[in-house]
């Protein structure tokens, strides 16, 4: 029964087309009356020095304040009037701008699209609006318990890569920041080899990429050399954890107990050893009969929420299990949660748990290829963060072919039930 998912059809078909100036366009036609153009850029929070720390985030900001073409605010509007959609979101490792439009449509907003994300104006008064803005962001980000959590989390997670710093950073670096440090970091990393852009939608490929590729030569992005770069290429993944790392916090916003345990695991650059990782994810943490959601919070009630995800970042991931519980609980659940992982390393996974996992993938995969932004999206992050795209095809083939041996031997190498990073919040006392 196993090799049924080998035999779907593919659902995909995209073309890779690269320009002369470096960048990669993704075309695919699809019979959805919709185009979804998404434009994503090599640069998010883990390539900034910690002085600039949140400039990524911040930039994104910026880029729809206008161009020399646009003034602030046009962009939106004439989006708004073709009722188009528009939005944006940074991350460690990417940012990504998309717009959703009709057909016809397309080859009118498209190129507003591309011109706002590649000559952004960044004018100094606009500049320290958007500052109060973000500064905002942040304030509302460190009120929210789940993020606070989080943050703390990857504070322990890692020592030195960049992941361990929030990407919309610290308030006090986004308060001294300035436009022209705005304008040069846009400038050095703006740059067309390391942008991709996806197009999806009910035209021909040809005219996407015509649109495009048009929309790139009118907007005349430059040619600029930086060494910013090199950061990037300095950072190496850290070594496993060798002993139980802690750290405790009082939370006086908490009602219950926040319990989150973090390995480090394999990133972007080694994707074929991540996906073991994956399904022990799902065996511990995805959906009702999941182990730790049945074990700890259905049969026993120790806990009130428990979640488990494998985070593949660029260079390195986080396997993280994170669990919401009242304060008197805590140590029987870190101790329930670590002999779990002791199980996952000395008993081989039933294969019904395998083939549970293996519809879930392959339906998700199904249901994430319906719409031309969710095949963008797709496209986007595989082609920028990986260079390839077949790995967004093959993922349900990988989950597939593995057996509860690899799983075993996963288990073994990356996770540890007497090594790893620990976070507790507790309540204050009342």
């Amino acid at each position: 029964m196993t090799s049924t998912l080998l035999q779907f059809p593919r659902l995909n078909a995209p073309t890779l087309h690269q320009l002369p100036n470096g960048l990669t366009v993704v075309a695919e036609q699809m019979p959805v009356e919709a185009v979804n153009l998404s434009l994503w850029v090599n640069v998010g929070s883990a390539v900034e020095a910690d002085t600039i720390n949140g400039m990524a985030h911040f930039l994104e900001h910026m880029i729809f304040k206008g161009t020399r073409r646009l003034i602030s605010g046009e962009f939106e509007q004439r989006i708004e009037e073709r009722g188009a959609v528009t939005n944006a979101a940074t991350s460690q490792d990417y940012t990504q701008y998309y717009i959703t439009t009709a057909p016809k449509d397309f080859a009118e907003l498209a190129p507003l699209q591309i011109d706002v994300v590649v000559n952004p104006s960044i004018p100094d008064d606009a500049f320290e609006r958007e500052r109060l803005v973000v500064l905002e962001e942040i304030r509302r980000s460190e009120d929210n318990p789940r993020r606070r959590t989080f943050g703390r989390a990857m504070q322990v997670a890692f020592d030195q890569l960049p992941y361990r710093r929030p990407v919309l950073g610290p308030f006090e670096v986004i308060s001294q920041l300035k436009p022209q440090q705005m304008r040069d970091f846009h400038a050095a990393w703006y740059q067309p080899q390391s942008i991709t852009a996806v197009a999806v939608g009910n035209l021909p490929v040809e005219e996407l990429i015509e649109i495009v590729a048009n929309g790139f030569t009118e907007a005349a992005i430059r040619d600029r050399d930086s060494g910013v770069g090199s950061q990037e290429l300095a950072l190496t993944p850290e070594l496993p954890f060798t002993e139980i790392v802690r750290q405790e916090f009082v939370d006086d916003s908490l009602q219950q107990a926040r319990l989150v345990m973090v390995w480090r695991v394999p990133g972007v650059t080694q994707l074929d050893q991540t996906y073991a990782l994956d399904i022990l994810a799902a065996i511990l943490g995805s959906g009702r009969t999941s182990r730790l959601i049945r074990d700890l919070r259905e049969e026993r009630g120790l806990v009130s929420q428990i979640s488990v995800s494998n985070m593949t970042q660029q260079l390195q991931g986080t396997f993280y299990i994170s669990a919401q519980l009242p304060v008197e609980n805590l140590q029987r659940v870190e101790d329930a949660i670590a002999q779990h992982i002791h199980t996952l390393q000395t008993q081989a996974v039933q294969e019904t748990e395998i083939a549970r996992i293996r519809t879930q993938v392959a339906n998700r995969f199904i249901f994430s290829n319906e719409t031309p932004s969710d095949r963008a999206s797709l496209y986007g992050y595989y082609q920028s963060l990986v260079g390839d795209l077949e790995p967004a095809f093959n993922y349900p083939a990988a989950i597939q072919a593995l057996d509860t041996n690899d799983l075993l031997s996963a288990a073994q190498q990356y996770l540890s039930a007497n090594a790893y990073g620990v976070v507790v919040l507790k309540p204050a006392q009342k």
